[in-house]
């Protein structure tokens, strides 16, 4: 288990304790996020290791930035990177499943953000949290979408990474709860590759949805200005 963290340009993250480690959609998804609309209340569903918390805190001066975080060693993880970086007195992090916080929470969101575990296939491995950190049957969409249309503010936006393959059973999932996608992101690894991931902007409002493509590497390691100019703030060596 390392100790060592994960360096970024205004804080570092500590991961030993979490099953799903820091990667590309969590980075994608907290610098992707729109804050134009100006929200004064953040939710992050399944937090982890607290990444995105801590870029949207970076990112903005919101004074209210919650997280929700079920394993138990991640959600000690996320708190001790929350106290560790120079935003601790705006994060905040519960310690409960997405049913018992939606339940229990009568306040609403501004924006709430997601990076849902969304391996559908039975997977399994020799690690049993990390296993859990992937499987939607630990958050099912359903579940997600239900609380997020609980949990968002009349004027709110929700923000979520899922597989491109699961992006129109999504949206209709969510349109069954009256919310509709606003803005789309397609992400490619490579302009030969084919779409892996899409992030999804939602609304209670229905509007004309603007979609985008991000490529983020021309070859191995060079990576594109699209992609550089979205992560820069974050990566120390973009």
């Amino acid at each position: 288990m390392s100790n060592k963290p994960f360096r970024f340009k205004q804080f570092s993250v500590h991961q030993g304790r979490c099953g799903m480690k820091i990667g590309t959609d969590g980075v994608l998804l907290g610098a992707w996020a729109s804050l134009d609309s100006n929200p004064l209340s953040i939710l992050d569903i399944g937090a982890g290791t607290g990444i995105i918390s801590l870029m949207l805190a970076q990112r903005s001066d919101v004074q209210l930035i919650d997280a929700i975080e079920i394993d138990s060693e991640a959600y000690e993880q996320c708190v001790d990177n929350f106290e560790q970086s120079p935003w601790g007195d705006r994060l905040f992090c519960y310690h409960a499943s997405l049913e018992v916080f939606t339940e229990e929470i009568e306040d609403k969101y501004d924006l709430i953000i997601s990076n849902p575990p969304f391996y559908v296939e039975d997977y399994k491995s020799e690690n049993n949290q990390r296993d859990l950190a992937r499987s939607s049957t630990a958050l099912p969409f359903s579940v997600l979408i239900e609380s997020v249309s609980k949990l968002l503010s009349e004027n709110g936006a929700f923000n979520v990474i899922i597989p491109f393959k699961e992006e129109s059973n999504f949206i209709d999932l969510a349109s069954k709860v009256n919310l509709f996608p606003t803005d789309i992101l397609h992400v490619k690894g490579n302009p030969s590759t084919e779409i892996k991931r899409s992030l999804i902007a939602f609304s209670f409002r229905e509007s004309d949805t603007v979609t985008e493509t991000l490529i983020i590497e021309t070859e191995r390691h060079r990576y594109t200005e699209k992609y550089i100019n979205l992560t820069k703030d974050f990566y120390l060596k973009m």
